[in-house]
């Protein structure tokens, strides 16, 4: 295995909670999934990972109710900003406690105390840090966060946000990307079959088949996660992303331990 292999992967909001729910986690997935990161780690020695997380159930519903990703101003706008941060904070901690549990170093870089936006995109963030802690072999997590924005106010940035702004300075190989389901499907109305593979090519005629998310999510469902991922390969050739159920026991560990393993669906430069 190359042993520079560095790995980004999003445990999705909607696999660590139930989405439908507010403030409720899949503490039995979030168990498994860190078990299975941590065998994955065990035996491939040369795989260095970045672990970010969604908020599911808890930072959306919130962040819903106040409009926080919108900006605003005001003292119910920044009582809404904090308790965003708080519900966010509070998944983070469940995660985090997992894959502690499970022998991984994982430290956290809060975005809220490290990144500033501007018109809801990054603007500014010293990524060394997060550098130093992936030389020194340690694990660190990221997770979808209210920001500070020059512009608005406030904001709130995905992990998929975080990660397209990682990605030019750290340079991974790949992006995993867990969710609930088995992949992009082709027809959301009748499930069943997975886009096996996506480029910028092709995405034009996939694209109008990706319903937005039935449940809440302030910043976007699955369209708006494709779009962010075939624009990250079409800037970074050698970046292959994939999308795939986090609830199928093995599917995370298989991914990790194997590359080139193909499972839900790829996107790729071509």
């Amino acid at each position: 295995m190359d042993q520079s292999r560095l790995v980004f992967l999003k445990l999705g909001g909607s696999l660590i909670t139930d989405k439908t729910k507010p403030l409720t986690p899949r503490l039995d997935v979030i168990a498994r999934l860190a078990e299975e990161i941590s065998a994955a780690m065990k035996t491939s020695p040369g795989l260095r990972l970045l672990i970010g997380h969604g908020s599911g159930s808890f930072g959306h519903d919130v962040a819903n109710r106040y409009q926080t990703h919108s900006g605003g101003e005001g003292t119910a706008y920044w009582q809404g900003f904090c308790e965003v941060w708080q519900a966010a904070r509070a998944l983070n901690l469940l995660v985090v406690e997992a894959l502690t549990r499970s022998g991984l170093p994982v430290v956290v870089f809060p975005p809220l105390a490290m990144v500033t936006a501007k018109n809801r995109r990054v603007h500014a963030w010293d990524t060394q840090p997060i550098k130093l802690a992936i030389e020194h072999d340690l694990v660190p997590v990221v997770y979808g966060d209210v920001v500070f924005d020059l512009e608005l106010g406030g904001t709130i940035l995905s992990t998929e946000d975080l990660f397209q702004s990682l990605v030019q300075p750290l340079c991974p190989q790949q992006i995993l990307i867990a969710g609930q389901d088995a992949g992009v499907y082709g027809d959301p109305q009748n499930p069943g079959e997975t886009i096996a593979r996506i480029t910028p090519g092709n995405f034009e005629q996939i694209q109008p088949a990706l319903a937005p998310s039935q449940a809440v999510d302030v910043t976007g469902g699955m369209l708006s996660k494709v779009q962010a991922m075939v624009k990250l390969v079409q800037e970074n050739p050698a970046l292959e992303v994939t999308i795939f159920s986090g609830l199928k026991a093995g599917n995370l560990q298989e991914l990790l331990s194997q590359p080139g393993t193909q499972i839900g669906t790829w996107i790729a430069h071509q």
